[in-house]
Parts: structure tokens; C-alpha cells; sequence
């Protein structure tokens, strides 16, 4: 299989690009290297012989003409996004841009070059998208893959809108479409403007970890490779036309991941002991979830597949990844908007 990766210098995506090339498979990666892509990301397969980048924004038709005729995949993985949910407040228009229009491109490409290739059986168009698109859970309760759209956020409603359209494309032009929602990803190589690596680098730093209110909010926490892994599996094994809700089974307050991650550097960085003395809550972001939880078993009963890592496991590892990988993170803090209070706009 050659498989296409959109945003495979991304988070999510690089991890997709070093699991699938290390597994045999040829990846072409398709990336328009914004402000959150790092090519070092996927520096430890850059020159192997099945990897190949292809600098382009998913916005731009042509340029996802000339890399399908180039390439000729057997399936893409679409993981191209703007996801940070505090800059979709302040900046809603990049949202609908890249999530919106840049899907609608990346749909109508794939469907000219499967339609070209005479409609193969075996092309897949994957689509990865969040659990945000269900809106916010009270105390009980868990999403499944049949729970109605409620968006609450610019970015949440923007993949959304992308959901509906890939699977519109495959009930009016029949493109062969899998469509995956996933819970908060944790991990290496994860851009320094979301919750985990803010609170490991700002502890570090001796600043003060913002937690938003008063850190009551709940995640599933998802180990990134396991995500990578869930992808694979759904893209090898998934039914045509389904979705596939993929969750980590590690939900966890705010305020308790973040102390547990203050303990962990307490274990591994004494010197700066007690880290959660560094804890200050701050006015909350508009319009906050309060509760995210996936129901995975659609995932576990057809696939076979579960996460392997615990969230204990998860979060030490991370920090350690951190604690030795500074050349990585460190020219990152100097990127637009890193280090600043966004979506405070209401």
C-alpha cells in the first residue's frame, strides 16, 4: 500500500508517517509546513527509501492534483488541521479555511484520481477527526459513533462541517471513506501550546501552570502512538463507509493530570520540588466542554483493537521525552502565539 498522509509533520500525523514507514509501507507525506509542523518530527525516517515529502497547503487544488498523479496512492490518511481550540476563538477564519475547504479540496482531488484509476476496490480516504464534534458530556455518559453533532467551538464546528462532508462524498459519489473520532492525544512531539507540554515546559521554567477555572473539565486521554496504531488498524481492517470512535479509557480532571504531572518532575527534577506550587487558575476559556468520554467499543468488538498504555505510563514517558529532547522543543517557543494567553475573546 502507498499511502498519503495529510499533516504528516503534524502531532498526530508524524506519528502516523514513523509508524507506517517503519512498517514497510510507502508514505508520502503531504504537509504546508504552518506554524505547528516540524519536519524534525519525522527526522528518524526522512531518508528512507519508502518516505517522500511533498511540501503543499490541502487549500490548494492544483498542488493535490500534481502529487496524486505523482504518487498515485492506494489510500490517504487525512490529519491536515488547525486544532487548537483557544486560537479558533481568537482566529475562526484559518479554521473554516484549512478544516473546511482545505477537506473539501482534499475530497474532490482523491475522487478525480480514484475515478481515474477506474474506482479500485481498495482506495481508502481516511479521515481523522475529533471527539469535540459531540459537544460536552455532564458527569455520565460516554460518546459512541451514533451520538448527534453538537459543536461548541469554532474548531470543534469546523471538523464537524469536514465530517459531513466526507461522508457526503461517499453516499453521492460512493468515494470509499473510514471516518475515525478521537480523544485528546498525548505524547513526543506534541507542539508546545497545548495543556501537557505547557504544563511540563512551564514547570520547568519555574512559571506558573495555567489551569482554567477551576480545572473540574474531563478528557480521555489517548497515548499518540496508540492513536497511530488505532489508524493503521482501522485503515487495514475498517468496513467502508463506518465510523470508528477511538478513546485512550483514561479519563482524568484537568487539575489531576496536572498534578500528576508536577509529581513526576518532582520524582525526575527535584531541585524544583514542589512543581504544583507553580499551579494558578485562571479565568476560564469561553465556552469550555466540560466532559469528553468515548465509548470505544466498536473499536475493541470489530477490530480487535484497545490502547496499550496506561495514562500513568503515558505521562511519564512524556515527561522524560521532554526533559531529554530540549533541542527539539526549545527553538519552538519562539513560534507566533507560543507562550501567550489565547481565546479570551467571547
Amino acid at each position: 500500500m502507498k499511502l498519503l498522509v495529510t499533516g504528516g509533520a503534524g502531532f498526530i500525523g508524524s506519528a502516523v508517517v514513523r509508524q507506517a514507514v517503519r512498517a514497510g509501507m510507502e508514505v508520502v507525506n503531504l504537509d504546508a509546513l504552518t506554524y505547528a509542523a516540524c519536519l524534525e518530527n519525522v527526522a528518524e525516517v526522512a531518508d528512507a527509501p519508502n518516505y517522500a515529502f511533498v511540501q503543499a497547503d490541502i487549500t490548494d487544488r492544483a498542488a493535490l492534483d500534481a502529487a496524486f498523479a505523482e504518487h498515485v496512492p492506494d489510500a490517504v490518511m487525512h490529519l491536515a488541521a488547525e486544532s487548537h481550540v483557544d486560537r479558533s476563538i481568537d482566529g475562526p477564519g484559518a479554521f473554516i479555511e484549512t478544516n473546511v475547504t482545505g477537506t473539501y479540496s482534499m475530497l474532490e482531488a482523491a475522487r478525480a484520481h480514484w475515478t481515474r484509476a477506474g474506482k479500485p476496490e481498495g482506495f481508502r480516504f481516511h479521515h481523522i477527526s475529533t471527539d469535540e464534534v459531540f459537544g460536552s458530556l455532564g458527569p455520565t455518559g460516554q460518546f459512541t459513533e451514533a451520538t448527534p453533532y453538537d459543536p461548541r467551538s469554532p474548531y470543534s464546528a469546523s471538523k464537524a462541517a469536514s465530517d459531513h462532508l466526507v461522508r457526503a462524498w461517499h453516499e453521492t459519489y460512493g468515494l470509499p471513506i473510514l471516518l475515525t473520532n478521537c480523544s485528546n492525544n498525548y505524547g513526543p512531539f506534541h507542539f508546545p501550546e497545548k495543556l501537557i507540554p505547557v504544563v511540563i515546559l512551564n514547570a520547568l521554567h519555574r512559571r506558573p501552570i495555567p489551569v482554567y477555572g477551576a480545572g473540574e473539565n474531563v478528557r480521555d486521554w489517548l497515548y499518540v502512538e496508540d492513536h497511530a496504531d488505532a489508524l493503521l488498524t482501522v485503515l487495514r481492517r475498517g468496513e467502508v463507509g463506518r465510523n470508528y470512535n477511538i478513546g485512550g479509557e483514561n479519563e482524568a480532571r484537568n487539575i489531576d493530570l496536572v498534578r500528576t504531572i508536577c509529581g513526576i518532575l518532582d520524582e525526575l527534577r527535584p531541585d524544583g520540588a514542589p512543581h504544583a506550587d507553580l499551579i494558578e487558575f485562571v479565568t476560564d476559556r469561553p465556552g469550555h466542554d466540560a466532559r469528553y468520554a468515548i465509548d470505544p467499543s466498536r473499536m475493541r468488538e470489530e477490530l480487535d483493537w484497545r490502547p496499550s498504555v496506561t495514562l500513568e505510563e503515558g505521562l511519564a514517558r512524556t515527561v522524560r521525552w521532554y526533559l531529554d529532547n530540549e533541542a527539539w522543543w526549545r527553538p519552538l517557543l519562539d513560534r507566533e502565539g507560543v507562550g501567550a494567553r489565547l481565546g479570551k475573546a467571547s
